[in-house]
């Protein structure tokens, strides 16, 4: 019976493979539906002979009461945008400038070449998910999130059958991370918005909401009907090199194919950067004729050691953009300009207008970003205004049309005063600003942060009632928040008992929130969630960073001088101080764990001031394991092997890092003599 069960859970993965991934069926569909019957009868009888890579476990039962948030084994990175050549070619330039000196000294006429090269995939408009596969197993599923942070949505992730359940490898390696791009094929999106329709639910705006929403569906059968697809662009072995196993991107594409997954046929490998404008170019109209949505074409530098000799900025990869098609316009009237008082105090002056369709949405409102953006559009009220979505996103104004002006117009001018407490502004370059810390408008903003997933997470916490919380003077401060009873939110507009409690709670459970969270929460300009983090494990406390010098915050890598004297300003204004003496004394977490830096000066710990590298597969310890293991002992873990390095930790297939560190006279360590030297 065991031996059936393999037979059957292979040719239903085989004919599965063949439908999904290669648009290639070899078998009847009547076929396919006898024998999945027929395995689900047998494993129904023998429980035991279940496997988790069984196509009978791809949809689960049981809905889910919540989705679990976790950390990115290796980052999700966004990409810088590039929205014509002319900046492609900008872009082109500046990597170029941050080649490191000695790879150009050491470059062969045929390396530099293989420098030219660039791999356009087209930039496929859904939702990112990143998959981690142990063993060859499909083990875990997650949202891209903030890049650092995404949610667990394995159950759902599982329901797509593009995505193989087990990669089609003998000896697969110990760990794989795949990123990818999940999503509707067009003729599905149409036919779950009819089907809405039908049941008088509102449809999904695009393509791209509607495989976002789905990967958030707590019921994985639902997830199931929806019929997402699914493309793998980027892959990493850990515990490998990535240069062990391929030497390009193009090579890693290939290897995903073999792996099983769906890779974009429409990739190319361009030698110029010419070429990549000739892709870009075909593609702006052919594809319109694609059974998916896609807003740009992706451009990679194809080397892979030349990828990570240039790096990251704080945001971006170096080696990589997305270059963007045009985004769709359409002709509406100014009814109005009004200016919004954001979290920061920034004045934006906002245009009302009569509601026009614009990418799948109705758009009412566009951003006109500053008053110099104004004086350049010379935009007034009553004009012809052209409107895009920015990225398809952001709805901005483009440009009017002077000749279709009504006659009586007025320039509009930013005010002097600002519109929600008429105290006077101040003008920063483009910028107009209020600087009345007890604005209501920058008070609300400033809450409604600090409440957020990213910040303090305090479910309930809605717009209405905090601008109600403002509006009716209860709050004066975030740390107000923390003071509030429950005989307070039950006095509010409604707001019933049972709500109340639950809000109670909420606030009360924010106060485990990590350092981290509590760092963004605040508001700092420039200091994003990732930025947070960074921070916050090279100062462990809030002391610590409200002392430290300007010189000091740069010096932590990412971030740079803007951020640096944002931070440094910021705890230097007294009300400031006060909020966070007052967040420390209801109890918030302005305090982290002590990471390796600061054990390295424990002398008494086994590995203090010594640095290690990690290389191949250990036997009994994942990658992340090991390094935990490593820094609870005072060490420290890098990367890459160097001069400095002390130690190598090899297991098997440890890779180039094995030779450079022999070449260095650099000690060698067992998984087993790491443990006898750390005690365990």
């Amino acid at each position: 019976m065991e031996q059936r069960v393999r037979e059957l859970q292979q040719l239903l993965q085989n004919a599965s493979y063949a439908y999904y991934v290669l648009d290639n069926p070899i078998m009847e569909d009547s076929v396919y539906d006898q024998l999945y019957r027929e395995l689900q009868e047998i494993e129904a009888q023998y429980p035991h002979l279940v496997t988790p890579d069984s196509p009978t476990q791809r949809v689960g039962e049981k809905p889910a009461t919540q989705f679990s948030s976790v950390r990115h084994n290796i980052p999700l990175y966004s990409l810088e945008n590039a929205f014509n050549i002319d900046e492609l070619k900008a872009w082109e330039q500046r990597w170029r400038r941050n080649i490191p000196v000695e790879t150009l000294h050491a470059t062969s006429l045929q390396d530099a070449t293989s420098l030219q090269e660039y791999v356009c995939e087209l930039k496929i408009d859904g939702s990112a998910i990143a998959l981690t596969y142990e063993n060859g197993l499909l083990v875990r599923g997650v949202t891209r999130g903030d890049g650092v942070m995404g949610e667990d949505i394995t159950q759902n992730v599982k329901t797509i059958r593009s995505i193989p359940l087990r990669l089609q490898l003998e000896n697969p390696p110990a760990r794989v991370e795949v990123r990818g791009e999940a999503f509707l094929p067009l003729d599905v999106f149409q036919q779950i918005n009819q089907e809405r329709s039908q049941k008088g639910e509102p449809p999904f705006a695009n393509p791209r909401n509607a495989a976002a929403g789905t990967l958030r569906q707590l019921d994985p059968r639902i997830v199931d009907k929806r019929r997402l697809d699914f493309f793998a662009y980027t892959l990493h072995v850990a515990g490998r090199d990535d240069a062990s196993v391929y030497q390009t991107q193009w090579e890693a594409l290939e290897l995903l194919q073999q792996m099983g997954f769906k890779v974009n046929p429409h990739r190319k490998l361009c030698p110029t950067v010419e070429e990549v404008a000739a892709y870009y170019q075909y593609w702006d109209t052919e594809r319109l004729n694609l059974p998916y949505m896609t807003d740009g074409v992706v451009v990679k530098l194809n080397s892979l050691p030349l990828q990570e000799q240039l790096g990251f900025t704080q945001k971006f990869p170096r080696w990589a953009i997305a270059l963007k098609y045009a985004a769709e316009e359409a002709p509406t009237r100014v009814e109005e300009i009004a200016v919004n008082v954001g979290r920061t105090g920034a004045l934006t002056p906002m245009a009302i207008m009569r509601p026009v369709q614009l990418a799948g949405t109705t758009v009412s409102r566009a951003t006109l970003h500053n008053s110099d953006r104004v004086a350049q559009l010379d935009i007034r009220v009553g004009d012809t205004a052209i409107v895009r979505k920015a990225g398809e996103i952001i709805p901005e104004v483009v440009r009017v049309l002077p000749e279709l002006r009504p006659a009586g117009t007025q320039p509009f001018q930013m005010p002097t005063h600002c519109p929600t407490c008429s105290q006077p502004v101040i003008k920063e370059g483009a910028v107009t600003r209020c600087v009345n810390a007890s604005c209501p408008s920058i008070l609300k903003g400033a809450l409604e942060h600090w409440v957020s997933r990213d910040a303090l997470d305090i479910n309930g916490m809605g717009e209405k009632l905090v601008h109600q919380l403002v509006d009716r003077g209860v709050v004066h401060s975030v740390a107000d928040l923390y003071e509030l009873t429950l005989e307070e939110f039950c006095a509010l507009e409604r707001m019933g008992q049972k709500s109340a409690e639950k809000l109670v709670i909420a606030i009360a459970t924010s106060k485990t929130k990590p350092w981290s969270r509590v760092l963004y929460g605040l508001g700092i300009r420039h200091v994003g969630s990732v930025n947070a983090q960074v921070l916050t494990q090279k100062f462990f406390t809030v002391e610590q960073l409200a002392a430290a010098k300007t010189s000091e915050i740069e010096s932590v890598y990412g971030i740079g001088a803007e951020i640096a004297n944002s931070v440094y300003d910021w705890f230097r204004i007294p009300a400031n101080q006060t909020l966070i003496e007052r967040l420390q004394a209801a109890g918030l977490q302005l305090a982290g764990e002590v990471f390796e830096e600061s054990r390295q000066n424990d002398a008494s710990l086994p590995l203090a001031g010594k640095t290690f590298v990690i290389t191949g597969t250990l036997p009994t310890l994942k990658r992340d394991e090991a390094k935990e293991l490593i820094q609870k002992s005072g060490g420290k873990v890098t990367d890459s092997v160097s001069k400095k390095t002390d130690y190598l930790v090899v297991g098997e297939e440890a890779g180039s890092k094995l030779e450079k560190a022999q070449k260095l006279g650099i000690s060698i360590l067992s998984e087993a003599q790491l443990l006898e030297i750390v005690g365990s």
